[in-house]
């Protein structure tokens, strides 16, 4: 045997304890994500690590990683010496608040949370086990964008994504929580699911940062003010939830998972409920001025006729003149729609017509039943609304509401106007049960410019043309601005006492619980995008 020979190395075969220390070490890499310094530097931006983020939002010790020791496969630029267990996203599955739920969390501290063709891989991997086992997808997104050293794969991957959050649409619920950048090519999932959250100062959305547009347009803008939740949350309606910090951000996507199914098969969830001998609220008599021109809060017709504090206000900074939301009404699970007198008069216009379109079809995607509270005096004139497609917005909201299949039932609590009396679930377009109280308004105008058309030449011949004027504003309103002739031909099915509302709408929507409806036979309608 030569000297050679002696110097090799003799391979030892590890023991089972050995094998077990390795996993135990792998599994702590994994957990450390980028190294204690990019956690530290994360903290100190106010954020929480993806594994923190997911311990709040998952039911303790549930959560199942799957995934967790796959690297990226690029060997260019350097990145073949850099390798980090799991690749910059953890995922899994788990439960919130007992219920099955997938979640992805990307991490910020591993290459910026940039989307690599692996960490492309698990989100897929996770959307399709959803959507195969019928639950809920979170994802909780931080990143950095397309991991550019990796070029035209990574940007393959956003496109996976994509095309299963489109193949999952209106199957699973889908939930986006913002938690840090999200920017370019990586806004288009999150646009896509159906609920998006964003926290203030810490996180923001755009399509092009504040470099691209200073470059283009000139305009000097900071990322916040570009895309920050103020700005998605009250300007252009792109996140429905603006939070405090994460915290508060995780709570409100626990809530939202409270109202909502399974999938699209699966019942609406309720809560333990026991009907009491008077269900009446007292209150609500006295909520609708005397003045008809005298704004109210819709929130307070809305919180006093559901179950006490069970109203979830869903894009409360946006479009304001028209409110949406989840509740309770006797333990079951309601989307409601309501115009908000209290903005605008309540008038719907291309950002509320939005608005509530985007949710009647999320709720009807989801079989939850929908309630309309309505106030509606028309539509916003102006060159402005008509230059910006008030038209095809308005018609959105429209063709949602007679696209739903869901239980549907309104109440007009006021005014009824014009085609927003169509618009808003009326009974020609198919609604369930159609209430009125007695201070409804159902006319094609109000009482003063209907009276300035139909009496002009009386009006004109008049000595006091204003007292004539008055006086067939208030024939007309005596005759038309009241819910009298409707229910005379059926279109409002009864007329109540605004008491009594809470109780007629437990019984309908109970009556309503096991309602089938089909629409015809088609591969998809044409909604006028």
């Amino acid at each position: 045997m030569g000297k050679d020979d002696m110097e090799k190395p003799v391979y030892t075969k590890p023991t089972n304890k050995g094998k077990n220390e390795l996993l135990a070490q792998k599994n702590e890499a994994a957990l450390k994500g980028g190294g204690e310094d990019r956690i530290e530097a994360q903290h100190k931006k106010g954020k929480l690590t993806a594994r923190e983020r997911i311990d709040l939002l998952m039911d303790e010790g549930s959560f199942e990683e799957i995934g967790k020791f796959v690297m990226h496969r690029c060997k260019d630029f350097g990145l073949e010496k850099q390798h980090y267990p799991g690749d910059g996203v953890v995922t899994g599955y788990g439960t919130v608040s007992g219920r099955l739920t997938y979640v992805f969390s990307q991490d910020f501290t591993v290459f910026g949370g940039s989307l690599s063709e692996t960490h492309a891989e698990k989100i897929v991997k996770i959307m399709e086990m959803a959507m195969k086992n019928g639950a809920p997808l979170i994802g909780l997104n931080d990143s950095g964008g397309a991991r550019i050293q990796e070029g035209v794969v990574s940007l393959g991957g956003y496109a996976d994504i994509f095309y299963r959050n489109v193949r999952a649409s209106g199957v699973i619920p889908q939930i986006s929580a913002i938690m840090g950048p999200c920017a370019g090519g990586a806004v288009y999932s999150p646009a896509m699911t159906d609920f998006i959250m964003m926290v203030e100062n810490t996180s923001y959305m755009f399509v092009t940062g504040p470099n691209v547009v200073k470059t283009v347009t000139q305009e000097n803008v900071t990322s916040e003010e570009l895309g920050g939740a103020s700005t998605h949350s009250t300007k252009s309606g792109v996140t429905h939830f603006s939070c405090a910090n994460e915290l508060e951000c995780i709570n409100n996507v626990k809530r939202l998972l409270s109202y909502v199914p399974q999938n699209c098969e699966d019942p609406v969830p309720s809560v333990p409920y026991e009907l009491k001998d008077d269900e009446s609220r007292g209150e609500l008599n006295d909520i609708i001025p005397d003045n008809p021109n005298q704004p109210y809060d819709m929130r307070e017709v809305i919180e006093g006729t559901v179950d006490a504090g069970s109203f979830f206000e869903v894009h409360k900074n946006y479009a304001e003149n028209i409110v949406v939301g989840f509740a309770h009404l006797a333990g079951r699970s309601i989307g409601i729609v309501g115009n908000q007198p209290a903005s605008l008069a309540g008038v719907l216009d291309n950002d509320a017509s939005k608005k509530a379109a985007r949710f009647v079809r999320f709720c009807d995607s989801f079989n939850i039943p929908l309630l309309v509270f309505e106030d509606v005096p028309g539509f916003l004139p102006g060159t402005d609304q008509e230059w910006n497609g008030i038209i095809s917005n308005g018609a959105k909201l429209l063709y949602a509401f007679s696209e739903a299949t869901v239980p549907r039932v309104t109440v007009i609590t006021r005014k009824a106007y014009g085609g927003a009396y169509d618009v808003m679930n009326s009974k020609h377009i198919g609604a369930d049960m159609n209430y009125a109280w007695p201070t409804a308004e159902i006319a094609v105008m109000g009482a003063k410019g209907a009276a300035e058309i139909i009496f002009r030449k009386e009006i004109a011949a008049a000595d006091d043309k204003e007292a004539k004027l008055a006086e067939k504003v208030e024939e007309y309103t005596e005759k038309f601005a009241n819910p009298y002739r409707a229910a005379h031909r059926g279109y409002i099915d009864e007329v109540i006492l605004p008491s009594n509302t809470r109780k007629k709408l437990i019984k309908a929507f109970s009556m309503l619980e096991n309602k089938v409806d089909t629409l015809p036979k088609k591969k998809h309608g044409n909604i006028p995008l």
